[in-house]
């Protein structure tokens, strides 16, 4: 695990955050386990993907700069001294020292949470074993944070990814239909163990969506690009068009131009309640990759008998 976050991804510490993203994205192309038998490699992508992880955060990377968390984001503990705790006490280095309930110890230490014996840190798992008999605890295993890219229809339709973690066990995680770029996916167990009977950490995966040349998504609305000849422009026609449950037949209407946006209801992705979203089918113009003498000598003709200014109107002041 680097020390310092910034240098794991080749970044100053002024950086933005679209920097720090494109960086991790960068070393994520050619450092990834998947890509390369590496082991260098796979460990600068290692320390990219912690790195990235935190700094991601705004509130986190301010509490990193500030050194109020380690490059691991836990807590630095302050440093405190016997007279703290003993001053605590009543007890300002006279007489017999008195220990007394621990509970004091553990909040200052491991947080709220230790003193009142809660289901987090050591105060959770502090057993006796009788009296005069040795004491043990249990205590829950820290979670460990990844960030999982998946290709936009995977999140949007829904699927299975496999991932190789930096320990190097490989899991097939399950994506959500619909799931959002900086959505989190809980692995409940597959974070680091934890200490004498304590449960082991849960894995949280920062879901990053690829952007896809040929969709985007608006809230739960999905558009796509529906490329047409010039014919089924002028003429209109049955197309087929993809979406998220398969290939439909559209019409597209007579003089349709590019830039248009056909809509299907209920074809995008799930809201709040179940409810869909739509889809926008934006038509775009190709044309024949060569343009001949005759569709040549028939525009010039036709343009000749019917001229028109499609930016008529356009960048005037009133």
């Amino acid at each position: 695990m680097a020390d310092d976050l910034y240098a794991a991804l080749g970044v100053p510490r002024t950086a933005s955050e679209a920097e720090i993203k494109k960086a991790y994205r960068r070393i994520a192309k050619t450092d990834h386990p998947d890509l390369t038998d590496d082991p260098a490699a796979q460990e600068r992508f290692k320390a990219a993907s912690a790195a990235y992880d935190l700094l991601k955060d705004p509130e986190q990377r301010a509490r990193y700069d500030r050194g109020e968390i380690d490059s691991q984001g836990q807590e630095r503990p302050q440093r405190r001294y016997y007279r703290d705790f003993s001053e605590a006490q009543g007890n300002p280095y006279r007489g017999k020292p008195s220990y007394g309930d621990f509970s004091d110890v553990f909040a200052d230490l491991f947080g709220e949470g230790a003193a009142q014996g809660g289901r987090s840190g050591f105060g959770a798992g502090w057993q006796g074993a009788g009296r005069g008999g040795a004491q043990s605890f249990d205590m829950r295993g820290q979670d460990h944070r990844y960030t999982l890219e998946v290709d936009f229809l995977t999140a949007a339709r829904g699927g299975t990814t496999r991932i190789t973690l930096p320990d190097g066990n490989v899991l097939d995680v399950a994506i959500p239909a619909g799931t959002r770029d900086g959505q989190t996916i809980r692995l409940r167990g597959k974070g680091a163990p934890g200490m004498g009977g304590g449960a082991p950490g849960d894995a949280l995966l920062s879901v990053t969506v690829a952007d896809d040349p040929d969709w985007r998504r608006e809230g739960e609305d999905i558009i796509t690009v529906l490329p047409i000849s010039l014919s089924e422009a002028v003429l209109g026609s049955r197309v087929e068009a993809e979406t998220l449950d398969g290939p439909v037949m559209l019409t597209v209407p007579a003089g349709a131009s590019s830039g248009r946006k056909l809509r299907l209801r209920g074809r995008g992705l799930a809201g709040p309640g179940g409810r869909r979203g739509d889809q926008y089918v934006e038509l775009r113009i190709v044309l024949p990759p060569q343009v001949d003498d005759e569709l040549s000598r028939l525009i010039r003709d036709w343009s000749a008998a019917h001229p028109y200014d499609p930016r008529a109107g356009r960048g005037k002041r009133s």
